[in-house]
């Protein structure tokens, strides 16, 4: 262990080799650089995840402080304890030495609501692995005594092999049952909501409302012997082929006494807990039943819709709030936070007698106030457990309540939080359906309309009614003010916006969507119905971007899905289904040409010969612009009159929508091949000249020239197609059509090719499909690429073209 050098593989070789050849040291777990488990043996349990350390290694010397903080991370990041049972003791080592912290003492800190577990591990700069090494810091000076925690492989071998004979047991390797302790029995519980929960019979939804949790049905379970609960002290006990809960809740719906049978004779119990051992050893019932509030895996955090605010966003808000109010504004103003998490909105704040606190759950309060012991700039009176969707503001600390019912001092109060996004009746999260079900909305579902399913725009309509004249600083989606469903909110919700940010949603904790998250500073003293507010983008980074104009949209004819509804073609004869999905950039990759309807869209439109220009305009203006972050919620716009003199204009979308389509020959007949055969070398003669007669103004006869015998084809201004006219293109539309031209030419030039393939087909004969079916990006065909890239490369330059006109034409705003 002397060398000076030594490569990391080669110590984690040699420290299982030392001391730990007795176990299992080969498994690799994700990220975690080293993991000891049991050795199986013929006769043995299978103990494929009972693991005894997990640890992080470092060739060369390290603070044991950092290895450990490190490994936290990566443990926390990768949620391993929601997959395997966690061991005894995380660990670190180096050439010179190893340590190791009984997994227990940290355990809690992979519950919080509000951590953020993005951060890189390895980068020890931020904030969160500074929180995580003081807590370390903590946990291993006030280990008695010391050298239980710490070894050096010279001085400290004896003490170090005693220390993992004594330790590194879980029981003889041919033990029958898994023990239970307080490292591995919240990840128990997480199999036990799998396995016995749904033989439970019990409304669960009710029975939360009621205070009772499915913890504690879990609790009854384990701390139980002989099928009966050995400790009498909790809500619910397990009496044999039964559970008796601790009140009677039929008034509620949820049972008709305190008796719960199981659902299915107790079978799914039986043998669920066959493989481990109950109860624990007496010594971790208090600590178990004490630690309740960890019953609560991480699906239910993220129902509640809580996230981490990061603490760049915290910072910049806490700037705009000093904008907004001055230099001074802390000292003028209290500040609450009603969605406080574990609190890390208020970091930054400095008078901790303005400064109020309160959060659902209780751990959080638990966590605010262990905080303060390290520094936090709170009171604890000042922190408390409360549901502001629920709760009446008679449970109100007597300070904040004073507040509140002042006008004069409501007037000095900032209401600074960043609500749940929860939203209920979420089709895509079954789990939320009833999230929404509080007693504001009962109370304000008339003011709240559509969009009370959403747990911010509660918060939001209970703060302006109940605490008039106060000031908001409040993150949230853009919902509010620009959506559709939330018309009638804005018809209520009448406070002055005085500023915003917009940052990239994907920033905050457990958010993938990539869509804008806006921090909005309100008066509610002054009455303004929201039309407009321009709002500061910032990367992110943190960096200044831009600035953008956020719209109700309310002085809008309407949007495209309107216009295009006005001009629908009665008639039957199509050549193929406009998809045309909710008219915002969120659902602009839904919008496509195809064959039929298929199933997994809402809203369709025939395409003909009346409304093919429409189409091909809709479809063009939805897709040249690229969806971002920064726009997915803009909506797409019913558009004044110019475009219909802008045949130039009409001419360059039809061009994108012919090379964009996901027509399919094998769907149906083909009319949007854009060349005739002569110009493509085709083999033989194709099924349909609709499209070449619509481009050329001369009616190819074949089967379906019919399509062409419509009354009102040569009178359509909109359609603008008359016999005899041919369609000029601009340029770059040209452009396009001289690389799809060389792509069918090409195409056509090999054996045993369909005649009438689309454009689609082409794409999907070179590139084929992988084993989950989705067509591949690329071809083995370099000749093939190179044609695919330069009609592409001609449409990104079309699509440059006709991108002002979308906003000239007010298709959407700037």
């Amino acid at each position: 262990m002397k060398q000076s050098v030594i490569f990391e593989e080669e110590l984690k070789n040699k420290i299982a080799a030392d001391f730990f050849s007795t176990f299992d040291c080969t498994r690799i777990l994700g990220k975690i650089d080293f993991a000891v488990k049991l050795k199986r043996t013929a006769n043995a349990i299978d103990f494929n995840d009972e693991y005894l350390l997990w640890a992080e290694a470092k060739a060369a010397s390290t603070d044991i402080l950092v290895m450990l903080a490190q490994l936290v991370l990566t443990v926390g990041k990768a949620r391993t304890f929601d997959k395997h049972l966690p061991p005894p003791f995380l660990g670190c080592f180096d050439n010179e030495k190893i340590a190791f912290v009984p997994y227990s003492e940290i355990q809690d800190i992979f519950y919080q609501n509000d951590f953020n577990w993005n951060v890189a591990p390895s980068n020890h700069d931020t904030k969160e692995f500074q929180l995580i090494y003081e807590r370390i810091k903590d946990t291993v000076e006030n280990e008695t005594p010391r050298e239980t925690c710490l070894f050096h492989f010279e001085k400290d071998e004896k003490e170090l092999r005693r220390f993992i004979r004594d330790n590194f047991v879980v029981g003889k390797s041919e033990v029958s049952k898994i023990k239970i302790d307080k490292n591995n029995f919240i990840i128990i519980y997480n199999k036990w909501l799998e396995a016995v929960k749904p033989t439970v019979g019990v409304d669960w939804e009710i029975a939360k409302r009621n205070g009772i949790i499915d913890g504690d049905f879990y609790l009854a379970d384990l701390l139980s012997q002989n099928n009966r609960s050995v400790r009498e002290n909790l809500f619910v006990l397990l009496k044999s082929n039964h559970y008796e809960a601790d009140r009677h809740l039929n008034a509620a719906g949820l049972f008709t006494s305190s008796r719960v049978e199981f659902t299915d004779g107790r079978k799914a119990y039986s043998l669920f807990w066959a493989k481990y051992e109950r109860p624990p050893a007496e010594q971790y019932w208090d600590y178990i039943v004490k630690r309740r509030d960890l019953l609560v895996p991480q699906d239910i955090r993220e129902r509640k819709g809580s996230f981490f605010t990061p603490q760049v966003w915290v910072e910049l808000s806490q700037r705009y709030l000093a904008d907004v109010f001055g230099e001074d504004w802390q000292d003028e103003y209290y500040v609450w936070d009603c969605a406080a998490g574990t609190g890390n909105l208020l970091a930054g704040l400095t008078d901790k007698y303005k400064i109020w606190a309160s959060t659902l759950d209780r751990q959080d309060v638990d966590v605010m106030r262990d905080r303060m012991k390290n520094g936090a700039n709170l009171l604890e009176d000042h922190v408390f457990q409360f549901d502001f969707l629920n709760d009446d503001f008679a449970k109100l600390p007597e300070g904040l309540r004073r507040i509140i019912n002042d006008p004069k001092m409501r007037k000095r109060l900032i209401v600074y939080i960043n609500p749940p996004y929860a939203e209920g009746n979420n089709e895509k999260n079954k789990s939320r359906k009833d999230v929404h079900a509080t007693k504001i909305y009962s109370k304000y579902k008339k003011q709240l309309d559509k969009v009370g399913v959403e747990l911010f725009a509660q918060f939001l309509i209970r703060i302006y009614f109940e605490i008039p004249g106060c000031k908001i600083g409040q993150f949230s989606k853009l919902k509010l003010v620009g959506g559709s469903n939330s018309a009638i909110f804005r018809n209520h919700f009448l406070a002055k916006p005085e500023k915003l940010f917009l940052v990239p949603a994907d920033t905050f904790d457990n958010v993938t969507g990539q869509f804008p998250i806006g921090f909005f500073i309100w008066n509610t003293e002054q009455k303004y119905k929201f039309k407009k507010l321009q709002a500061d983008v910032y990367n992110g980074d943190g960096s200044f971007s831009t600035t953008k104009e956020i719209y109700s949209y309310e002085d809008a004819k309407g949007k495209i899905n309107g216009w295009l509804t006005q001009n629908t073609d009665k008639n039957d004869k199509g050549i193929g289904i406009l998809v045309a999905d909710a008219p915002d950039f969120q659902n602009n990759n839904y919008i496509v040409i195809q064959n039929n309807k298929g199933k997994s869209h809402k809203i369709y439109f025939t395409v003909t010969l009346n409304n093919l220009i429409l189409s091909a305009i809709y479809f063009t203006v939805r897709k040249v612009i690229p969806a971002t972050w920064l726009n997915d919620r803009d909506q797409f716009l019913h558009p004044n009159e110019k475009w219909e003199t802008d045949v130039e204009f009409q001419n360059d979308c039809l061009a994108y929508a012919l090379f964009n389509n996901n027509i399919s020959v094998k769907e149906g007949v083909n009319h949007w091949i854009p060349f005739a055969e002569g110009e493509v070398d085709a083999r033989t003669e194709f099924e349909s000249h609709f499209m070449i007669s619509f481009l050329s103004g001369k009616i190819v006869i074949n089967a379906y020239t019919d399509l062409f015998n419509q009354s009102d084809a040569d009178d359509n201004p909109k359609t603008n197609w008359k016999k005899g006219r041919k369609r000029e293109f601009s340029v770059e539309a040209q452009a396009v059509f001289d690389a799809g031209r060389k792509l069918w030419k090409y195409y056509h030039s090999h054996e045993n090719v369909n005649v009438n393939a689309s454009l689609y087909d082409i794409r999907e004969h070179f590139q084929g499909r992988n084993e989950k079916g989705k067509m591949n990006n690329k071809s083995e065909d370099e000749s093939y690429n190179e044609f695919i890239e330069s009609l592409r490369a001609s449409l990104r330059r079309l699509a440059k073209k006709i991108e002002p006109k979308v906003y000239e034409y007010g298709f959407l705003k700037r």
